[in-house]
Parts: structure tokens; C-alpha cells; sequence
């Protein structure tokens, strides 16, 4: 059987239509003595410890059975309805991906509240609107720092109640004085609520609940102006569930496959106040009885990757480029020279990219594996099947690079709007440069109006906006009716056929893929341009509303050029920008250690200040090679004509990031107008 009718047609009883709350006692019925959860001691003075939890020796991780979380679970549902939460009541939850998040996720859930996630960096000011527009009830936050940044702004809001995950302290005691609302530690609320907790009328809270009922609100990034509250449903999130375990569930025709299944772990670093950690770290790890541990501190987690030796794991982009920095420098500091180890990689790039290896190509790929990749594997706890990338494109040479390695990146695609996952690349047939092919359910279908005639010329299917549809997409956002009518369009509006199948009309060629959905609702506007090829496989080319228009009036997507970077050891980032110029330029920030690695290997001598040393000649002369590379893979339009080498990263805490490090490009080009500036004063004659 083909895989893709195979996942169609598997089914199973971790597959169904239910709460998110019954979907986690299900599960934990199923799994009661398997590991769920692994905490690491000496992070955190949590407050569970004595009470609920065993403290875990420092620098170890302590794990927890399902049994035992869902007690947690349980005992937390029952204190907060102690404390007044009722069905449809808003709570935040303001915290660093923890074990506690997800407990109180799922206790929320349970009492049945809508939780609304607040990203650990957020501003007091950022605060104030994310408790304030939803007109959250109460929060939980991790610590008396984010009390206080609450504090701060409570004349603003209407909260009844705060509970902290770890110890006050008299800093914290103080805080919590100068609160006008109830502040509980959440060790209190889980003794509140084990006296509390009746079997019966917990299972009535949870019977009272409906799938379509809203589960959360998630707010978007706020990379194009102010964030809005995405409405998601517990059918949106389950039924995401569904579709990403009929691809990546223990199917019969599986063999020898990876799977998520109970015997499958991961290591949950991302932001569950995002989408995609939400429902890929969280929601179908617990659903698949899998175990999750936490990398409670960001600078212990190559460490973390090897004590609890993940099969499985989601990042980002950028993480995976930071990773391969790491990976190139570890291994040029051991015995493999750096020769050896670009040698290696691309063998295994060459492997991967080859359809039918011979016999000599297979011999090199087994020294390289030898002499390199199984040292970068073992680096990562030697157990890793597969990774997941989303929230972002990822460089198809890096990807390739990846699978090359044995540690096969699977790209796929989502917006929060979706619960996240539109497509993904299946382990049985990856194709890198793609996000892989579209979950059972979803349909989805492109319209290229929002595109100009030569736009993406070279392209062999269908390009334009990406339109989707299916049971996991949002009816909206929060208190935005404008926001939402805008954000859907209907078939009669596309192309006046009403049916989804492929049509020229007045909003210009669409097509249909996928495999059912929701047929009878309106078409949700992704903002991103692909390209729908013709094997069903879908490529990312750019969001929208960053094509850079030309005054010559060609489109550029900035995106595939930025991304084309991703490898080199001298280029930490780049922004593309050019819109209504005639020619293309760059902001170019360096990779600083390398550079000066470089420069040591070489015996120049670099200036100690970062911002001198982008103005040093030798430094400028190999920006200007890396974009002469870059720029042979691309179109004469396309290419980078001019550069500015600028010494500032960007980075969340500068606010050129978001929290899912998607670049802020609208803050990029305004903190970076003298350079641009100083690009197109003139339009150069050569351009």
C-alpha cells in the first residue's frame, strides 16, 4: 500500500474526536507506569517539590509517570476551580517551557478555561496586552521577576488570582503585597486542590466540555503590527493531533521506519506559548505516550541531548544553523581536521541528493560515518531518528546536509492560525527544499493573482498565495471581526466555481490538492507564497508581504537568498531589502567567532570591538566573497549588488527577533535606515 493511502486509511486509539483533556486521561489510562515528563534538578526552586514532585538531583533529570502527572493534573484542575475558575474563564500562562507549564496547561484545560500564552521575555507592556485583551481572570507565572512585571500593569488589568510556579522569596513575599489580587505558589494550589479533587466531579467538568469548544488563545508573533488572539479549538488542536500521528504513528506499513509512539522522547526547549512546541513537543507526545523532558536552561542543552537521549525533536531554522556552527566547530577542534569534516559533509550531501548510490559513493559515506557523523549523533545522544523543522524556512542545502549526517531533518509547514501543521515531509520519501506534502484533511490550493506573470518563471507548478482549509483551522481571531472576514475568502470569490477544483477566474489560477477537509468552509489566506508542484510536495518561497517589488518591476523573494547563507562559517545573518529600487542589497552581519577564528588561523590581527572589526578591510573582503557565492545561484535580478556589513545581531532582546526568531524586518529596516540609506543614495549605474 502507498503511504499516503495508508495514512488515510490507519486508524487507532490514540486517533479520535475528543477534548484535549480527555485525549491526555486517555492516554495516561494507557500509559500509567511509562515515563511522561523528566524535570532536571537545581533549575529551579519549584514548589511542587515536596508536595507533588521528588527534587531531582542537580544537573540530573527525575522523571514522572503518566500515573503520576496526571495526579498532578488532576490536583490542579481542582485548585483552580477552588479558586473560582469557571468554563470559558480566561488564564495566562507567563513561563519558560517547564514541566509545570504542562501541567497547568492540562489542569487549566480540565477546569475548563481558555489558556491564553505570554512568551517569558515579554515587556510589562506587552503584558498588559496580552492578559488585558483577553480580560484574563488570572495568570500563572513562573517566578516573583514576571509577579512583579504583572504587578506593574494591574491597574490596567482585572485579575482575580496569580499563581507562581517557583518560591517568592522576601523579594517575590513583597510583590505579592503590592498585588490587589490573590497571589497563591502553585505547590499550595496542588495540596488546595488534592483535598479538594472528587473523581466524579472531575469527570462532570470534563464531560462538560465539547471539542469545538475554544481552548486557547495564541497570539500571533506581531512581525506586521499588533499581535491578534488566534481562536483554537480543542477539535482545532485534536484533529491536528490526528493528522500528524497518521503520518508519523506506528502504522502497519511502517517497517522499520521511525515512529512517535510510546517508546519515542524528546527534548522540549521551544516556547510552548508557540503553536508549534504547543502541539508538537506537547500535544502529540502526550497523546502518543511518549516522554518529554524539559531543557530548563538554554546553555546546558548539547548536555541535556546526551544525558536523555531523544529519538525525536522540534526546532526552528535557526536553531538547526546554530546547531551546524556547533557541530563544524566541535568537530575541526578534534582530531577531524577541518578538511576531513568538509569533505565528509559533502559525501553525505551527495549520498543523500544521489538516488542510487554505488558502490563507491556508499563506501565514502560509510568512512565519513565513521570518522565524523557518528561523533556529531553521539553528540546528540546517539538515538535521534528524526527532527522536525517548522516556523520558518530552512535552507535545502543545510537540510540535505542533515539527512546526509543520518540525522534526517523533516521540513514542514503551519501557522498558528492552523493548530499549526498544514504539511510536513514524510519520513517514507523527504525531499529537501520542500515542506513536504499536505496532512490527511487538509486541503489546500494556491492563488496566484497575488503574484506578478514572470514572478518564480523556473517553477514547474502552480505559484501563488497558499490557501487552506480543514478541521484544524481557526474560525478567527479574538474579538477582530474585521481581522478574521479578511483572513478567509470563498470559492465563489476565487474563481466563482464554488467546487475547489482548478480554475482561471477574476482572483487568477488556483488549484486544489489534499485529501477533504472541510469542503463546505471558506479558504484561510496563509500570506505565504509556494509553489504547488505537480508530486503534491510543496515549496515555501516567501510570505507576501516581504516580496521586494522592484522599480524595474520584477518580484524578489528575499528569503531563499537570505537562506542560501545558512552554511557559512563567516555570515551569522543576513536581511535582503531593495523594495521599489532597482536592485537588490543586504544587511550582512558576521559570525563573529568565526570570523576571528578565521583570522587567527590566517595571523591577521582583528580589532577586540565587534563594530570595528566589521570595518576592517580583510573582514569586508570575505562578506564580499561570501555574497559573490551566493549570488551564482541566483537570477541577475535577484543578486546581492551592494552590502553593509553591521556589527549589532539581531536578537530578541534587541527587538529584531521575534520569540520564535523569525527576523522583525520592519524594526531591522528602521534600526539600519543610515546604512540602507547609504546603499540606494544614488541608484548605482552598474545595478
Amino acid at each position: 500500500m502507498e503511504w499516503r493511502d495508508a495514512e488515510r486509511e490507519y486508524d487507532d486509539e490514540v486517533v479520535g474526536r475528543s477534548t484535549m483533556s480527555r485525549l491526555f486521561e486517555e492516554s495516561a489510562a494507557r500509559h500509567e507506569n511509562r515515563p511522561a515528563q523528566q524535570y532536571k534538578g537545581g533549575v529551579y526552586d519549584r514548589t511542587l517539590v515536596g508536595s507533588a514532585v521528588t527534587a531531582a538531583a542537580d544537573g540530573e533529570f527525575r522523571s514522572l509517570s503518566y500515573a503520576e502527572m496526571r495526579d498532578i493534573v488532576r490536583s490542579l484542575s481542582a485548585g483552580f476551580r477552588e479558586l473560582g475558575v469557571e468554563a470559558d474563564d480566561r488564564v495566562g500562562i507567563f513561563a519558560d517551557t517547564r514541566m509545570e507549564w504542562a501541567q497547568a496547561d492540562f489542569g487549566l484545560l480540565a477546569a475548563g478555561a481558555v489558556v491564553t500564552t505570554v512568551y517569558r521575555g515579554s515587556s510589562p507592556s506587552q503584558v498588559e496586552y496580552l492578559l488585558g485583551d483577553p480580560d484574563a481572570d488570572g495568570v500563572v507565572v513562573e517566578n516573583a521577576e514576571l509577579l512583579d512585571r504583572v504587578v506593574r500593569v494591574q491597574d490596567s488589568l482585572d485579575l482575580d488570582f496569580a499563581v507562581v510556579m517557583d518560591e517568592l522569596g522576601s523579594d517575590g513575599e513583597a510583590t505579592a503585597d503590592d498585588a490587589d489580587f490573590e497571589v497563591h505558589t502553585l505547590g499550595d494550589l496542588y495540596e488546595r486542590g488534592s483535598e479538594a479533587f472528587d473523581s466524579e466531579e472531575y469527570e462532570s467538568w470534563l464531560d462538560s466540555r465539547d471539542p469545538e469548544d475554544l481552548a486557547t488563545l495564541i497570539y500571533t508573533s506581531g512581525t506586521t503590527g499588533q499581535p491578534k488572539g488566534v481562536e483554537l479549538t480543542h477539535w482545532n488542536f485534536r484533529s491536528n493531533v490526528n493528522q500528524c500521528y497518521r503520518r508519523f504513528g506506528p502504522r502497519p506499513d511502517k517497517g522499520d521506519l521511525p515512529v512517535i509512539d510510546e517508546n519515542a522522547s524528546t527534548v522540549s526547549f521551544l516556547p510552548l506559548a508557540h503553536v508549534l512546541e504547543r502541539l508538537a513537543g506537547h500535544f502529540l507526545m502526550f497523546a502518543a505516550g511518549a516522554t518529554v523532558a524539559y531543557a530548563e536552561d538554554p546553555e546546558t542543552l548539547q548536555e541535556d541531548f546526551q544525558k536523555v537521549e531523544p529519538t525525536t525533536g522540534t526546532s526552528v531554522p535557526r536553531v538547526y544553523e546554530r546547531m551546524y556552527d556547533a557541530i563544524r566547530e566541535q568537530a575541526e577542534s578534534s582530531p577531524v581536521s577541518e578538511r576531513l569534516f568538509e569533505w565528509a559533509t559533502e559525501v553525505g550531501r551527495e549520498y543523500f541528493e544521489t538516488e542510487s548510490p554505488g558502490m563507491a559513493l556508499r563506501a565514502k559515506r560509510a568512512v565519513a560515518d565513521k570518522l565524523v557523523f557518528r561523533k556529531v549523533r553521539n553528540g546528540l545522544g546517539g538515538n535521534i531518528d528524526f527532527l522536525i523543522s517548522g516556523g520558518g524556512s530552512l535552507s535545502p542545502e543545510l537540510c540535505a546536509l542533515y539527512h546526509g549526517m543520518g540525522l534526517p531533518i523533516l521540513e514542514g509547514y503551519g501557522l498558528t492560525e492552523t493548530a499549526p501543521v498544514v504539511a510536513v515531509n514524510p519520513p517514507e520519501e523527504p525531499k529537501a527544499g520542500t515542506i513536504g506534502t499536505p496532512v490527511v484533511d487538509e486541503e489546500v490550493r494556491v492563488d496566484s493573482s497575488v503574484v506578478g506573470e514572470d514572478t518564480f518563471e523556473d517553477s514547474d507548478g502552480e505559484v501563488g498565495e497558499l490557501l487552506v482549509r480543514g478541521p484544524n483551522v481557526t474560525d478567527g481571531y479574538w474579538e477582530m471581526p474585521d481581522a478574521t472576514d479578511r483572513a478567509f475568502v470563498g470559492d465563489d470569490e476565487l474563481d466563482g466555481s464554488g467546487d475547489g477544483d482548478a480554475a482561471d477566474g477574476d482572483a487568477g489560477s488556483a488549484q486544489s490538492r489534499g485529501d477533504g477537509g472541510d469542503s463546505g468552509g471558506r479558504w484561510f489566506r496563509t500570506g505565504d507564497i509556494v509553489e504547488l508542484r505537480p508530486d503534491d510536495y510543496i515549496e515555501f518561497r516567501e510570505r507576501a508581504k516581504e516580496l521586494l517589488v522592484l522599480s524595474t518591476g520584477k518580484n524578489v523573494a528575499p528569503g531563499p537568498i537570505e537562506d542560501a547563507f545558512a552554511a557559512s562559517d563567516v555570515v551569522e545573518q543576513v536581511v535582503v531589502v531593495g523594495d521599489g529600487h532597482k536592485f537588490v542589497s543586504a544587511l550582512v552581519v558576521p559570525n563573529f567567532e568565526g570570523v576571528r577564528k578565521r583570522a587567527e588561523s590566517e595571523g591577521i590581527a582583528l580589532p577586540d570591538d565587534d563594530r570595528e572589526l566589521t570595518r576592517h578591510e580583510t573582514v569586508r573582503e570575505w562578506m564580499d566573497e561570501e555574497v559573490d557565492a551566493v549570488n551564482e545561484r541566483f537570477e541577475s535580478h535577484e543578486q546581492i549588488k551592494q552590502f553593509r556589513v553591521v556589527g549589532e545581531e539581531f536578537t530578541e532582546d534587541n527587538d529584531l527577533l521575534t520569540p520564535t526568531m523569525k527576523k522583525k524586518r520592519r524594526n531591522i529596516l528602521e534600526r539600519f535606515a543610515d546604512e540602507i540609506d547609504a546603499i540606494y543614495g544614488r541608484e548605482y549605474e552598474e545595478a
